[in-house]
Formats: structure tokens, C-alpha cells, sequence
């Protein structure tokens, strides 16, 4: 049985990458922390991930 790939929650639609050292997924990633203590950075990416679903809905990539 394969385990679940965790989605990467900044950059809409891609896994997780484990891009930073010595994590081990999203949940202590020091970007995603970053990015979701920042208001301005966590508006922008509500922005991206909206584009990203509407996107998704009209079947373009």
C-alpha cells in the first residue's frame, strides 16, 4: 500500500518536496512558516491558490 504524498501548501498543486534541510514535510517547514505568519505573504498565496482551483475547475493547467 503506498502512503500519502503531503501537498506542498505554497505552491498550489505540487507535493511536497522536502526542498528545505532537516524537515520532514509541511508541517515544519520554516517556509510555509514563513509565508503563513507573514499577512501580506499569506494574502498573496490565498490569491495563487485561488487562480490555482479556478484553473483547475476550467481544465487549463
Amino acid at each position: 500500500m503506498s502512503r500519502p504524498v503531503p501537498m506542498c501548501p505554497i505552491r498550489p498543486g505540487e507535493p511536497c518536496t522536502l526542498c528545505q534541510a532537516y524537515v520532514s514535510g509541511p508541517e515544519d517547514c520554516q517556509t510555509v512558516r514563513l509565508v503563513m505568519e507573514d499577512d501580506e505573504l499569506r494574502a498573496e498565496l490565498a490569491v495563487k491558490r485561488r487562480e490555482y482551483r479556478e484553473r483547475k475547475a476550467s481544465g487549463r493547467r
